[in-house]
Protein backbone atom coordinates (compact mmCIF):
# COMPACT_ATOMS: atom_id res chain seq x y z
CA UNK A 1 0.00 0.00 0.00
CA UNK A 2 1.35 3.43 -0.97
CA UNK A 3 0.96 6.42 1.32
CA UNK A 4 0.93 10.07 0.21
CA UNK A 5 3.80 12.47 0.86
CA UNK A 6 3.12 16.11 0.05
CA UNK A 7 4.74 19.48 0.69
CA UNK A 8 2.05 20.69 3.08
CA UNK A 9 1.95 17.55 5.20
CA UNK A 10 5.15 18.00 7.20
CA UNK A 11 7.60 20.89 7.59
CA UNK A 12 10.46 18.43 8.19
CA UNK A 13 10.86 17.83 4.48
CA UNK A 14 10.51 19.53 1.12
CA UNK A 15 9.52 17.69 -2.04
CA UNK A 16 11.17 18.81 -5.26
CA UNK A 17 10.60 15.98 -7.72
CA UNK A 18 13.43 16.27 -10.21
CA UNK A 19 11.57 14.16 -12.77
CA UNK A 20 8.59 16.53 -12.66
CA UNK A 21 10.91 19.16 -14.15
CA UNK A 22 13.40 19.26 -16.98
CA UNK A 23 16.15 19.72 -14.35
CA UNK A 24 17.31 16.08 -14.42
CA UNK A 25 19.78 14.00 -16.38
CA UNK A 26 17.24 13.22 -19.15
CA UNK A 27 16.49 16.94 -19.67
CA UNK A 28 12.82 15.94 -20.08
CA UNK A 29 9.83 16.12 -17.78
CA UNK A 30 8.95 12.51 -16.96
CA UNK A 31 6.29 13.02 -14.29
CA UNK A 32 3.44 15.49 -14.63
CA UNK A 33 4.99 18.94 -14.82
CA UNK A 34 5.14 20.62 -11.43
CA UNK A 35 4.02 17.50 -9.53
CA UNK A 36 4.62 18.12 -5.81
CA UNK A 37 3.27 14.94 -4.27
CA UNK A 38 4.77 11.48 -4.20
CA UNK A 39 4.19 8.19 -2.47
CA UNK A 40 5.97 5.70 -0.24
CA UNK A 41 5.04 2.20 0.78
CA UNK A 42 3.55 2.28 4.29
CA UNK A 43 6.59 0.47 5.76
CA UNK A 44 9.01 2.91 4.09
CA UNK A 45 6.96 5.85 5.37
CA UNK A 46 7.05 4.44 8.91
CA UNK A 47 10.84 4.22 8.74
CA UNK A 48 11.17 7.60 7.05
CA UNK A 49 9.28 9.15 9.97
CA UNK A 50 12.05 7.84 12.24
CA UNK A 51 14.63 9.53 10.00
CA UNK A 52 12.60 12.75 10.06
CA UNK A 53 12.63 12.76 13.86
CA UNK A 54 16.37 12.16 13.98
CA UNK A 55 17.13 14.91 11.46
CA UNK A 56 14.82 17.39 13.23
CA UNK A 57 16.59 16.69 16.53
CA UNK A 58 19.77 17.88 14.80
CA UNK A 59 18.10 21.00 13.36
CA UNK A 60 17.95 19.50 9.86
CA UNK A 61 15.33 18.72 7.22
CA UNK A 62 15.22 16.59 4.08
CA UNK A 63 14.85 17.57 0.45
CA UNK A 64 13.27 14.73 -1.56
CA UNK A 65 14.06 14.42 -5.26
CA UNK A 66 12.26 11.13 -5.85
CA UNK A 67 10.38 8.37 -4.04
CA UNK A 68 7.79 6.10 -5.71
CA UNK A 69 8.46 5.85 -9.43
CA UNK A 70 6.02 4.03 -11.71
CA UNK A 71 7.62 1.27 -13.77
CA UNK A 72 6.76 3.25 -16.92
CA UNK A 73 8.97 6.10 -15.67
CA UNK A 74 11.71 3.57 -14.87
CA UNK A 75 11.60 2.50 -18.53
CA UNK A 76 12.09 6.12 -19.66
CA UNK A 77 15.11 6.52 -17.35
CA UNK A 78 16.54 3.21 -18.59
CA UNK A 79 16.14 4.36 -22.20
CA UNK A 80 18.31 7.38 -21.36
CA UNK A 81 20.89 5.54 -19.22
CA UNK A 82 20.93 1.74 -19.67
CA UNK A 83 23.56 1.19 -16.95
CA UNK A 84 22.48 -1.04 -14.05
CA UNK A 85 25.05 0.59 -11.80
CA UNK A 86 22.82 3.67 -11.75
CA UNK A 87 19.42 2.74 -13.19
CA UNK A 88 17.88 -0.66 -12.50
CA UNK A 89 16.44 -2.49 -15.47
CA UNK A 90 12.68 -1.79 -15.66
CA UNK A 91 11.75 -5.45 -16.18
CA UNK A 92 14.43 -7.48 -14.40
CA UNK A 93 16.20 -5.17 -11.92
CA UNK A 94 15.52 -4.57 -8.23
CA UNK A 95 13.37 -1.48 -9.02
CA UNK A 96 13.09 -0.22 -5.43
CA UNK A 97 11.54 3.09 -6.54
CA UNK A 98 8.86 1.17 -8.47
CA UNK A 99 8.01 -0.65 -5.24
CA UNK A 100 7.66 2.58 -3.24
CA UNK A 101 10.51 1.65 -0.89
CA UNK A 102 13.24 4.04 -2.07
CA UNK A 103 14.01 7.71 -1.53
CA UNK A 104 16.43 9.98 -3.34
CA UNK A 105 17.14 12.79 -0.89
CA UNK A 106 19.58 15.07 0.84
CA UNK A 107 19.82 17.01 4.09
CA UNK A 108 19.15 20.73 4.40
CA UNK A 109 19.27 23.21 7.22
CA UNK A 110 15.95 24.53 8.56
CA UNK A 111 15.94 27.30 5.91
CA UNK A 112 16.24 24.75 3.10
CA UNK A 113 19.91 25.25 2.22
CA UNK A 114 21.33 21.90 1.16
CA UNK A 115 24.36 20.52 2.99
CA UNK A 116 27.35 20.05 0.68
CA UNK A 117 27.47 16.43 -0.46
CA UNK A 118 30.13 16.87 -3.13
CA UNK A 119 27.90 16.41 -6.17
CA UNK A 120 24.37 17.15 -7.20
CA UNK A 121 21.55 14.65 -7.61
CA UNK A 122 21.91 12.10 -10.44
CA UNK A 123 25.63 12.67 -10.83
CA UNK A 124 26.83 9.46 -12.48
CA UNK A 125 30.49 9.89 -11.62
CA UNK A 126 32.78 8.19 -9.14
CA UNK A 127 32.56 11.31 -6.96
CA UNK A 128 28.94 10.39 -6.14
CA UNK A 129 29.87 6.92 -4.87
CA UNK A 130 29.38 6.25 -1.17
CA UNK A 131 33.01 5.21 -0.70
CA UNK A 132 34.56 8.18 -2.53
CA UNK A 133 36.63 10.10 -0.01
CA UNK A 134 38.57 12.55 -2.20
CA UNK A 135 36.18 15.27 -1.11
CA UNK A 136 36.52 17.90 1.62
CA UNK A 137 36.28 16.67 5.21
CA UNK A 138 33.02 18.55 5.88
CA UNK A 139 31.46 16.99 2.78
CA UNK A 140 32.47 13.54 4.04
CA UNK A 141 30.89 14.34 7.42
CA UNK A 142 27.67 15.48 5.71
CA UNK A 143 27.44 12.22 3.73
CA UNK A 144 28.16 10.18 6.84
CA UNK A 145 25.48 12.08 8.74
CA UNK A 146 22.91 11.39 6.01
CA UNK A 147 23.94 7.73 5.95
CA UNK A 148 23.76 7.44 9.72
CA UNK A 149 20.28 8.94 9.93
CA UNK A 150 18.91 6.76 7.14
CA UNK A 151 20.60 3.56 8.31
CA UNK A 152 19.40 4.09 11.89
CA UNK A 153 15.86 4.36 10.50
CA UNK A 154 16.22 1.02 8.69
CA UNK A 155 17.26 2.00 5.16
CA UNK A 156 20.26 0.75 3.19
CA UNK A 157 22.25 2.81 0.71
CA UNK A 158 23.15 2.41 -2.93
CA UNK A 159 26.97 2.25 -3.13
CA UNK A 160 27.02 4.34 -6.32
CA UNK A 161 24.66 7.15 -5.23
CA UNK A 162 25.09 9.03 -1.95
CA UNK A 163 21.44 10.24 -2.18
CA UNK A 164 19.71 6.85 -2.67
CA UNK A 165 18.28 4.85 0.25
CA UNK A 166 15.88 1.93 0.19
CA UNK A 167 14.37 -0.70 2.42
CA UNK A 168 16.21 -4.04 2.47
CA UNK A 169 14.59 -7.19 1.10
CA UNK A 170 13.15 -5.38 -1.91
CA UNK A 171 11.53 -8.54 -3.28
CA UNK A 172 8.95 -8.45 -0.43
CA UNK A 173 7.29 -5.49 -2.17
CA UNK A 174 5.35 -5.46 -5.44
CA UNK A 175 6.48 -3.49 -8.51
CA UNK A 176 3.75 -0.96 -9.35
CA UNK A 177 2.71 0.77 -12.53
CA UNK A 178 1.32 4.27 -12.87
CA UNK A 179 -2.17 2.76 -13.11
CA UNK A 180 -1.69 1.06 -9.71
CA UNK A 181 -0.58 4.26 -7.96
CA UNK A 182 -3.12 6.07 -5.76
CA UNK A 183 -2.95 8.99 -8.25
CA UNK A 184 -1.46 9.27 -11.71
CA UNK A 185 2.08 10.64 -11.83
CA UNK A 186 2.56 10.52 -15.62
Amino acid sequence: MLELLNNTQDSRYEIFLAYATMNNFTKTCIYKSGLQNTFLHAEALKRFNIALEQAAALGLRFKIWDAFRPVEAQQILWNHMPDEKYITHPQTGERPHCRGIALDLTLTDMQGTMLDMGTGFDDFSETAHQNFFKIPTQTQKNRLLLNGIMHAAGFVCNPFEWWHFQLPEFNRYKVLSNKEAPASML
